[in-house]
């Protein structure tokens, strides 16, 4: 356990970042009264999420490494919190789609077909607390290796 301690808790700290970022998407009415601009700002999650990853794979540097990480040990952390993430990806996604924000897939399947960018079988099939449980379990191992991927390099560090 004390081999993962760090990635544990850094993951536990993603999901946290996860949680306020939908509660801030929520409050500032990227859910409801701005759906119209939702797709443009919630890609902005990749900032944090990288910065995330970054700490923490220069905390296990740090603290487990003694200030020397290969690319291959920063890596395998790094995978280590990408599991842990998508572990917890679909009760993450539960607790955003029925407390932060139970009404937004009523609002976007209205958005959409109001908008005409898709009809009302396809919306309901689409946004939906099941297809957005697999879209985000899918996501959530793609995105953080290619994350831990890219911030390895950067925190590789020979003695």
């Amino acid at each position: 356990m004390k081999t993962i301690g760090i990635e544990i808790k850094w993951a536990i700290y993603f999901i946290v970042m996860m949680l306020s970022w939908m509660f801030m998407e929520k409050l500032s009415g990227l859910h409801d009264e701005h759906l119209d601009q939702h797709a443009i700002y919630t890609n902005f999650i990749m900032i944090p999420a990288i910065l995330v990853y970054f700490f923490a794979l220069k905390d296990k540097r740090e603290k487990f490494y003694g200030g020397k990480i290969s690319y291959k040990q920063a890596f395998k952390s790094g995978a280590i919190i990408t599991a842990i993430i998508t572990i917890f990806s679909p009760l993450t996604q539960y607790i955003t789609s029925t407390i932060i924000t139970p009404d937004y897939f009523e609002n976007i399947i209205s958005y959409s077909v109001e908008n005409e960018m898709t009809t009302l079988e396809e919306a309901k099939a689409y946004f939906n607390l099941k297809s957005y449980i697999i879209q985000s379990t899918i996501f959530a191992p793609f995105m953080g290796i290619l994350t831990t991927a890219v911030v390895s390099i950067f925190i590789k560090k020979k003695g």
